[in-house]
This record gives C-alpha cells, structure tokens and sequence, in this order.
C-alpha cells in the first residue's frame, strides 16, 4: 500500500478473531463469560490455603507456588483467547464475600502468576493495583484517572494485559466497557482511509510525572503499530491532550486531532463497543494489543457501605506478539515476556493487599 509516511501500514482491512462487534459480543456472552465450576473454585481456594500456610511472601510468588492442575486447562485456553482470540474474558463465580483480604489476592495473583509475569503500574511499584476513587484531582498532572470516580474513557494500559477482579460494585455506574481495536482500524479504513496513516506516527503521550530515568516527561509511540504481521495499538486521549502542555513536546496538527477526534467517535459507537457490569468475585482479562477499555463514572456508597474497589494485574504474557523498538520508551524493554510496567529511580517493587 503507498503512503506518504514512512511508517509501515497494514493491509487495508484486517480479518482476525480479534477483530469482533460489540453488539455481537453483547449477545454472544458465552463467547467471552465462563462461569467457574465448584471444583475449579475448591482447587483454587485450596492453593490459596496452601500458599498462605507456607509464610511466602505473595510479591515473590510464582506459578509453581500456586499449584493448579485441573484448573491448568482453562488457564491455557484463557491464554490463548487473549493473545490469539478475541482478546478478553471474564471469569465469575468466585465467592469471595468469605474469604480474608489475603485470600482474595491470593488467589487473583495466584491466577495471574500462571498467565505471566507482573508489572509495576505505577511509580511506587505496585504489582497489585487497587482501582478505587481516592478524591484525586485530575488536574493534577500527577494524578491518574483510575483514581478518581471519572469515566476514564477508552484507553490501553502498558503491559500485555491488564486483569481486573471486582471486590465491591459502586452504588451506580462503573460499568466495564470494551471496544476491538481491529475493528476500529478497520472502520477507521472504511470513512477515512486518508487519516489512517497519521495514526501509525508517534504521537507525544502524557506519562503523568512518572518518568524513567534518562527520559522526557512524555513518550511519543503511534496509536496504531503494524509489526511483523500484527497490529497493535497504545491509546489514551486524555493524556495526549495533557501532553500538549508540556514544554517542547511536538504539537499536533489540525490534521491528526481530527484523526484522533474520529478515533474517539467509533470507539463510542454503541454498535462497536459494549458494556459488562462486574460483579464481586469476577475477573476480567483483556489484551491490551487488540482492545481498548473503559470504565464509565460512578458514585460510591456511602459509608458504612464499602466504596468501589477493583484489584488490578498488569501482565507480561509468554508467547505474546512481537512489538516494535519504539515501544521501548514506554515499556522499558521489547521482550516477550518481560516487558511493559512503569518503573522510575525512585521505584521499589511492592505487591499491597490493603484494601481498606
């Protein structure tokens, strides 16, 4: 395909199992809702004793630490759905309204440890992230939107996948949202083929005052990398905006905002994205490389009734898809199966279960 960028480009529309409708997902929730079975949870449960027995420190855990046999299978094919299928899953049936705070990170990091490799989310180092509205002030360019109660909008995170484990609902809104990326590049193709490339050049991306030693306070990697046969997406709107302020960062052109502009317009497309609500015990899993997420706003309990709260994993995945050099910038390292995470001079690797 000839273009006026030197960047390369896909073919002009893309067949994928990942390259799916939302209202055909909204209908089909078979293809993506696996319900766990009383045995799956027993093994579970029982590892998660096992490990807490054992006096292991949960930040230190690996998968021969949580000891799943009969459970090894779905884990196998959640694997594969992630990185060669549609690209998420939600488990549910977990009845964690009796288990200890431990149990329930066990048991999430546990599942984790046999998917892949944990990353820091954050500056301080956490490998288990707790999403919760913390009264942050967007404003602040410090601050990240899965602290606060507002719509974060549809965005990646920077890891292979980002797992999600409900523990308290809000009392309205905060509903799960997913949307194919594939599918977005291919309708992107269909309106306007003629903005297509100017989403394949590096656009500069807020990194929120997190920055890696040597680096600037902003990463410039395409929304949209065609690499070795796969096309991956990096995206968050708000914090491409946010880049704008930062002095010296490259200004975007009336050209590309448009682009951006229609990119947002299809992933709130009712007909390309849906929506699930988690409920306590659910797991989501979502590829980072092939959807986009969102999370709507919400309003909280009040007390004593416990606010939202959601425990997250972001994951290195072994087997996952190459990506390209530039994605170093944010991932720190290109390798499969050890990349992505946020890490700074002052970051210490920390695995909190607090959940108060």
């Amino acid at each position: 395909m000839t273009t006026t960028t030197s960047y390369p480009l896909p073919p002009s529309l893309l067949e994928t199992p990942s390259a799916w409708l939302g209202k055909d997902m909204a209908a089909t929730p078979d293809r993506w809702l696996v319900h766990l079975t009383e045995a799956q949870v027993a093994e579970l449960e029982t590892a998660a004793t096992r490990f807490l027995d054992s006096g292991k420190a949960i930040g230190e855990m690996c998968g021969d630490d949580f000891v799943l046999p009969e459970f090894a299978g779905p884990l196998a094919d959640l694997r594969r759905t992630l990185i060669a299928g549609i690209g998420f899953q939600l488990m549910r049936g977990l009845p964690i309204a009796s288990y200890s705070r431990e149990m329930i990170a066990v048991i999430f990091c546990g599942i984790g440890a046999h998917l892949g490799k944990a990353r820091s989310q954050n500056a301080m180092g956490h490998l288990l992230g707790h999403v919760r509205d913390v009264g942050a002030d967007l404003a602040d360019r410090n601050v990240r939107i899965y602290q606060t109660a507002k719509r974060q909008t549809f965005h990646t995170d920077s890891c292979d996948v980002a797992g999600l484990m409900c523990v308290h609902q809000a009392m309205e809104g905060g509903d799960s949202q997913l949307v194919s990326t594939v599918t977005l590049y291919n309708e992107l193709q269909r309106r306007r083929p003629d903005l297509v490339p100017l989403l394949f050049e590096p656009i500069p991306m807020d990194r929120r005052g997190e920055v890696p030693a040597g680096e600037k306070p902003y990463f410039e990697i395409p929304v949209f990398s065609w690499y070795e046969g796969y096309l991956s997406a990096l995206y968050q709107r708000q914090y491409i905006d946010s880049a704008q302020l930062i002095p010296g960062a490259p200004t975007l052109s009336d050209k590309k905002i448009e682009a951006l502009d229609l990119l947002d317009a299809l992933t709130n497309d009712p007909t390309l994205n849906f929506s699930m609500r988690l409920e306590p015990g659910d797991m989501q899993f979502v590829h980072n490389h092939t959807v986009m997420h969102d999370r709507t706003a919400f309003r909280d309990w009040s007390a004593p009734k416990p606010k939202r709260h959601l425990l997250r994993l972001w994951l290195s995945i072994p087997g996952d898809r190459p990506l390209p050099e530039v994605y170093k910038q944010r991932y720190g390292s290109v390798t499969v199966g050890d990349r992505g995470g946020i890490i700074t001079p002052h970051t210490k690797l920390t695995l909190p279960i607090d959940i108060d």
